[in-house]
């Protein structure tokens, strides 16, 4: 049974899995919404955070292989530039992991300008009410979320 948690907290850590994903189907597996959300909520964070610690670096990393790749901006990424440009960090960081991926979310609101600090405080808002959300609906049993 740990290892269903383990697969849940890896999910939740992996970007575009993220927590929209594995809460629902960890709750549908039969396992505990209550550890499903805390143990999904601590996997998503977990790499947010390191996301966000290591950020220079990675920004380094990541600037170059997209110029290696020649790759243009995607859609996600023009979309969370438009969002950013409307409602700022807070907007970004809860519509985030509904449109464009908590990972995304917080590389495109530090590449805009925002501070670690500003950024850790609303992905923690952001990843925690779409956790309760996600974990209470499907809890619930809305029908949106079974199969």
């Amino acid at each position: 049974m740990i290892y269903e948690y383990a697969l849940i907290f890896l999910g939740a850590a992996i970007p575009w899995f993220e927590i929209a994903l594995v809460i629902p189907l960890g709750i549908i597996w039969g396992l505990s919404p209550v550890w499903v959300m805390i143990t999904a909520f601590i996997g998503n964070m977990l790499t947010v955070m390191m996301l966000i610690v290591g950020f220079d670096k990675f920004r380094i990393w990541y600037d170059k292989r997209q110029q290696a790749k020649g790759k243009e901006p995607s859609k996600k990424n023009e979309r969370a530039v438009r969002i950013w440009n409307k409602y700022g960090l807070p907007g970004l960081s809860l519509l985030g992991p509904i449109l464009i991926g908590t990972h995304i979310a917080a590389f495109i609101g530090m590449t805009l300008g925002a501070t670690k600090r500003n950024t850790t405080i609303w992905m923690i808002i952001s990843i925690g009410v779409w956790t309760l959300a996600f974990g209470i609906l499907t809890a619930l049993g809305f029908d949106f979320f079974t199969v």
